[in-house]
């Protein structure tokens, strides 16, 4: 298939973006026509034998939407018999309620909305979501203001590991400001970004129940709310980390990718409901499918600056390709105040779309699409550590199975001839955490409980 040019991605998919607006409402608009070069291509299932080849798929713009934009330009759900409406969504919010309520029959969420949606985790509605399959991983990053670099805090990669180091100065910074200042913003609450936010401060000694306020802010708008003095930092998906820094918007600079607080963890996942599953089982694993070349496609370096010119389109980001290009194609820079570049060049870091890199932990078959129910179970930990739920469920791995459905996920990609470990756990190992402290899934309680900084944790008396 021809290369798509950017004008002709613009008068294949343009069109619906002009009728969106980013806002406090979503509004589903049919998607023009696709391009000849789509309609040309064989569709290997018929639409005719789908139980509901008409779908509406949701998107945030961010560089998440890579998959989503590539499986439809690209024709890998037309390839799969399926008429896809993408649809603009305004927040992390919106994208998870849409699929809870039915506006949407599956769109991407954040890594720990579905796990959370199981347990009814704060701030998270119950209801029987699924996980299909795992978008990408890392991708993220944490931006902080130009008043805590002139304080003196730098990149995390700077401190050379050494954490107490870190700490002083991020204590040193928080102490100063009344307790009304001290705020970090993420993009959804119960959800990964949250817990690494608070996992962080809690690694050197700041707790983030007592001395910090995390408030909720759609992504589109982290740059300009940083710029009024809403908070102090935030972490979201780029581009919006890369378009703060120096020499762009200048209003922060990039203090650590989320790879740096758990190196190889989950980012987005692709949510359904699980009656849209049983409902639809053909439908399903066509959108899979469709999902998962999606992001072979994206994965492969020689597409990488194909994926920046679709993705930066009006159609979806809307963003600069130069603030786009960083976190898909490598040479990312952190930014500063000083006048020097920061550029760390690992192509197969940044934003993980299906191979793993050679040098993380890994076992043999993993790849970045496959789903662990043992980060299922990483996040309910955290939801319990942070006191959005009681306690830790009792049937936590009976919850984990029904909502990342990785046996469903393994016969898809049989049959696509993509291996899968066998195994639904693995261990986490100390060396991809910031903090050092290994994950075991065989038991959860006993990781949570080795935290000193947690909800609910047994205080000390001292008697005189």
């Amino acid at each position: 298939m021809n290369r798509l040019s950017r004008r002709s991605l613009l008068r294949g998919v343009g069109g619906f973006a002009a009728a969106t607006v980013l806002g406090s409402c979503t509004k589903t608009v049919p998607i023009p026509g696709l391009t000849e070069e789509v309609h040309a291509m064989d569709q290997i299932v018929d639409p005719n034998t789908l139980e509901k080849p008409n779908l509406t798929v949701g998107f945030v713009p961010v560089n998440d939407c890579a998959p989503f934009a590539v499986a439809y330009t690209k024709g890998f759900f037309w390839k799969y018999g399926l008429n896809v409406k993408l649809n603009r969504e305004a927040s992390w919010g919106t994208s998870r309620d849409g699929v809870i309520f039915g506006r949407l029959d599956a769109s991407p969420v954040v890594s720990g909305a579905v796990t959370n949606a199981r347990i009814g985790a704060e701030g998270a509605r119950h209801a029987p979501m699924c996980a299909a399959m795992t978008i990408h991983r890392h991708g993220n990053a944490m931006t902080m203001n130009k008043a805590m670099w002139d304080a003196g805090l730098r990149p995390l990669h700077e401190y050379n590991g050494n954490l107490e180091a870190f700490g002083q100065d991020f204590r040193r910074y928080f102490e100063s400001l009344p307790s009304e200042r001290r705020i970090w913003a993420v993009v959804l609450s119960s959800a990964i970004y949250e817990y690494f936010v608070r996992y962080l401060s809690a690694a050197v000694g700041v707790d983030p129940i007592e001395e910090l306020r995390i408030i909720i802010i759609p992504p589109p708008q982290m740059v300009s709310n940083m710029r009024i003095g809403a908070m102090q930092a935030y972490m979201v998906a780029e581009p919006w980390n890369t378009r703060a820094i120096s020499g762009n918007e200048g209003v922060g600079f990039t203090f650590a990718q989320g790879r740096e607080v758990w190196r190889g963890h989950p980012d987005r996942v692709l949510a359904v409901m699980q009656p849209f599953i049983d409902e639809n089982p053909k439908t399903y694993r066509s959108l899979v499918k469709a999902m998962i070349e999606a992001c072979q496609f994206c994965a492969n370096p020689a597409n990488r600056e194909e994926v920046v010119e679709i993705i930066s389109s009006r159609s979806f980001t809307r963003a600069k390709p130069d603030y786009t290009k960083p976190a898909i194609a490598g040479e990312y820079n952190y930014g500063g105040f000083d006048n020097q570049k920061r550029i760390v060049s690992k192509p197969d870091e940044t934003t993980i779309f299906f191979e793993l890199p050679s040098d993380l932990p890994h076992p043999l078959g993993d790849h970045s699409t496959f789903l662990w129910q043992s980060h299922s179970l990483w996040f309910m930990t955290q939801a319990t550590r942070w006191g959005q739920i009681s306690e830790f469920p009792a049937d936590a791995e009976q919850k984990a199975r029904q909502a990342w459905r990785t046996d469903l996920y393994r016969e898809i990609a049989a049959e696509l001839g993509i291996e899968c470990p066998q195994d639904d756990y693995k261990v986490e190992p100390a060396e991809v955490f910031v903090d050092r402290k290994s994950f075991d899934p065989s038991d959860p309680v006993a990781y949570l409980n080795s935290f000193e900084i947690r909800a609910n944790a047994p205080k000390p008396i001292y008697l005189s």
